[in-house]
């Protein structure tokens, strides 16, 4: 584990309880997620195309079972849900912007339900360059979100209508792999949503695709 992202991850979740110290939370906050974009923006510096949907932990149980990309968009998928779909009740910049279409997915979901082969056959057929104009625009969003979110908030609980919401857009598949998603993030308020998948979930796949990215390397 990253010792680094997970001591900002605990003085962040410390931070957050109390209303004095909310506006420090939220700056550890950001100082994280800047540091897991900053690796996730060397992978691209660092790595070819084709890396990016290889598959070293194929058989693996872990998150470094999938691939680089696919770890990319999961992350930002299901970011992109939890922000705008459920805290904000605003479209998703997915759909927004048209991405599905410029990043050539195949899925409009957070991608639970794919496994093994399906990921990397995925992952191949995903336009690299979108992929992260994807991520960056999800990111700055969320932030511009987090930066304009008062502490009184925070206790607020998702809804029924937020879970209807959720399966109307078909963004999570009923796949028994995925579906569990729906009942997970509307059985939290904001602030647990914050938590997971705003920042605990980053530096899940991340530490799952720097060991990804060390076995890349070994095999070069």
């Amino acid at each position: 584990m990253n010792k680094e992202w997970s001591e900002m991850n605990k003085a962040m979740q410390l931070q957050l309880k109390k209303k004095v110290t909310y506006e420090a939370g939220i700056k550890t906050l950001f100082e994280l997620r800047a540091e897991l974009m900053l690796f996730m923006r060397k992978l691209k510096e660092e790595f070819q195309p084709e890396e990016f949907y290889a598959m070293p932990f194929m058989n693996h149980k872990g998150y470094e079972s999938k691939t680089l990309a696919y770890s990319l968009f999961h992350v930002f998928r299901i970011e992109d849900i939890v922000a705008n779909t459920l805290i904000q009740k605003r479209e998703e910049v997915f759909f927004k912007e048209d991405y599905p279409k410029r990043m050539n997915s195949a899925i409009l979901t957070t991608g639970n339900e794919l496994v093994k082969e399906q990921i990397a056959d995925f992952s191949s057929k995903l336009d690299l360059d979108n992929l992260y104009h994807y991520i960056t625009d999800v990111y700055e969003e969320t932030n511009q979100m987090l930066l304009e979110l008062p502490y009184e908030r925070l206790k607020e609980k998702m809804t029924e209508a937020d879970k209807e919401a959720i399966k109307n857009l078909g963004v999570v598949s009923e796949d028994d792999n995925a579906v569990w998603l729906i009942d997970y993030w509307c059985g939290k308020d904001i602030k647990g949503l914050i938590q997971m998948p705003l920042s605990r979930h980053w530096i899940m796949h991340m530490e799952a695709c720097s060991r990804i990215a060390t076995k890349l390397k070994k095999e070069l």
